[in-house]
């Protein structure tokens, strides 16, 4: 049974095309009926992914060419969900290293990578997007040998095989010259070069948990492949948490994937991948075993979180107004569910009752965490992230990004010059047909703020990507904000005959007709200090009249700030409020007499 079963990963940078190629898969290995309705991007399965392009969380499926049974995880492209590809990578015994024929090797490639090879695994390479306008694929495979030899691949990996896609048409070669009608090319690479899993069937059952997913019925459900041995379900097995302390329980259902549904099942074996229900306590990285011979397999560790945020109960005068969920208790319930499916995330009590800290492994990260709650109806206030430091032998150290930027020759001095005073260091640059890719390693602080920034001073141009690289001794402080903000003056409902004469003050991020609160951001101030200005007076009327008197008011469309622009933009003393309508920029202390005596103790 085992040698027809192939188990693989699909990793790549993220919107390289992992989930429009596992798309193309499905449909020509016979897992949808011809007049089926299919959506694209089948396996983005939440509005969040699809909204935004990109994947969030692992997903497994199954599928089957002739005898051969295909086990494929899609695996996140983004560096923030790291902690998905990390543990998604044992259950494996190949990946499929996708990058884009354009774009080469990006940053998470170099992530991703560097773990299956650590895992021993021997990746087939996909150059895809070979259709792609100033395409190379030529180039782009040299540059992946470059980084599989910068990443000190064995030999066995260095002797990849190629195949050359377009994902979207569902085309597959091994040859630019040759044409392609299918992905025939790509299925049989992967029967050829993919080993069936190493396992024996007839040894005592083991299984590594390596994802977890939970039910409202079923409880804690457990994601992993079988290492050894058969299970079966209503079978009694033994768990052996990271300590080595063992417990039993009673699988109360076993679930196998076929094509992208899971079904109950009675029975498996060695090699294939399972769910097992009927235990509340498992964790990532514990070991189903034999109750007779209950032997653990090597425990997973996964990266630790190296940003935090506060989470905390919404204070201001519109407190409960847009939000079903507002006290520290369902914000806590809430936090607490998210930890028994995200392995990346650390949730801490903090001394305030209302506040808890919050540390994932990104911006993006923690923001998706905020944008789920807020579409679940809860209301709550975020502060500034900030990056969590260590203590590595006696000596401070903070985490640093390896950072990637393409960007049009005529910025890329702007560009490094503000990288410069946010203590990046440039380590390599490469010249593509009047595009520029620089390539830094910078603090992670260093990166907070300048995302919004880089799209300006590039006019939207510039691509920006990163991941963490490794932790580094603190270098110092990094200047934060230049500009001050504009806060409302009062409670009220903002009229544009004010906001006409604050125009010439800074930028807005409201408009006429907004409910605002004393305390409340309202634009960026031209300055570097802040100003406290009165958005809600209206134009006195008189009985006078005269031709031309009056100014037409004219305003220019204020700046909207998507949430994680909000999270970067804000200041130490500043809060995002949250709510499933709004995202509302305000000071910390909303009083201005507070204010102040904040700052002179601060000071």
């Amino acid at each position: 049974m085992p040698q027809n079963i192939r188990n693989i990963a699909i990793i790549a940078h993220v919107d390289h095309g992992k989930t429009t190629l596992v798309d193309a898969m499905l449909k020509q290995s016979g897992v949808f009926r011809d007049n089926q309705v299919i959506t694209e991007r089948i396996m983005d399965s939440n509005d969040i992914e699809r909204e935004r392009g990109i994947t969030i969380l692992s997903k497994n499926l199954s599928l089957f060419h002739g005898d051969l049974k295909i086990n494929v995880v899609d695996t996140p492209g983004h560096a923030d969900f790291g902690g998905e590809v990390e543990r998604v990578l044992k259950m494996v015994d190949s990946v499929l290293l996708l990058v884009d024929a354009f774009d080469g090797p990006m940053p998470q490639t170099r992530f991703v990578l560097k773990k299956s090879l650590d895992l021993g695994h021997r990746p087939i390479v996909v150059i895809n997007k070979i259709d792609r306008p100033g395409a190379r694929p030529e180039q782009v495979v040299d540059m992946v040998f470059d980084l599989f030899c910068e990443l000190n691949a064995a030999e066995q990996q260095l002797d990849f095989p190629i195949v050359y896609t377009n994902a979207k048409a569902g085309l597959a070669t091994l040859d630019l010259t040759d044409s392609a009608e299918n992905l025939a090319a790509l299925f049989q690479v992967i029967r050829d070069r993919v080993s069936p899993p190493q396992v024996d069937p007839q040894a005592p059952f083991q299984m590594l948990v390596t994802s977890i997913d939970y039910n409202d019925y079923l409880g804690r459900i457990a994601t992993g492949k079988i290492s050894n041995g058969r299970v079966r379900a209503g079978q009694t097995v033994a768990v052996i948490d990271k300590h080595g302390k063992i417990s039993k329980g009673r699988i109360t259902k076993l679930i196998g994937f076929e094509g992208l549904q899971q079904s109950e099942i009675k029975e498996a074996l060695a090699g294939d991948i399972v769910c097992i229900a009927g235990f509340e306590e498992i964790g990532i990285g514990e070991t189903f075993a034999d109750p007779d011979h209950p032997v653990a397999l090597p425990y997973m560790d996964i990266d630790e979180p190296t940003l935090s945020m506060n989470f905390m109960v919404n204070t201001s005068p519109f407190a409960g107004q847009e939000g079903k969920f507002v006290t520290s208790r369902v914000i806590r319930e809430r936090l607490q569910k998210e930890l028994r499916t995200n392995v990346s995330l650390r949730v801490e009590d903090t001394e305030l009752t209302d506040t808890f800290k919050v540390s994932g492994r990104g911006e993006l990260h923690l923001s998706i965490l905020i944008e789920h709650m807020r579409r679940e109806g809860f209301e709550l206030a975020v502060s500034k992230p900030e990056v969590i430091l260590r203590e590595i032998d006696g000596v401070t150290c903070e985490p640093m990004e390896f950072l990637t930027i393409d960007v049009p020759e005529e910025f890329q001095g702007t560009v490094i010059e503000k990288l410069g005073v946010r203590k990046a260091e440039m380590v390599a640059m490469h010249t593509m047909e009047g595009t520029n890719r620089l390539e830094f390693v910078i603090p992670a602080r260093g990166l907070i703020g300048f995302r919004t920034e880089f799209l300006t001073d590039t006019r939207g141009t510039g691509v920006l990507n990163h991941t963490f690289h490794e932790y580094a001794p603190y270098k110092g402080s990094i200047p934060g904000r230049k500009n001050g903000v504009l806060i409302a003056l009062e409670n009220g409902e903002t009229v544009a005959y004010s906001l006409y004469s604050l125009q010439d003050r800074g930028i807005l991020f409201v408009g006429p007709g907004v409910r605002v609160y004393e305390g409340m951001i309202i634009g960026e101030h031209a300055k570097q200090n802040d100003l406290v200005v009165n958005a809600c007076r209206g134009k006195k009327l008189t009985n006078v009249r005269a031709s031309g008197s009056d100014e037409a008011i004219r305003i220019t469309p204020p700046r909207t700030l998507s949430l994680e622009q909000a999270l970067e933009y804000i200041d130490e003393d500043e809060l995002v409020e949250v709510t499933p309508s709004s995202i509302r920029l305000r000071k910390k202390y909303l009083d201005a007499n507070e204010r102040k005596r904040y700052e002179k103790n601060r000071g």
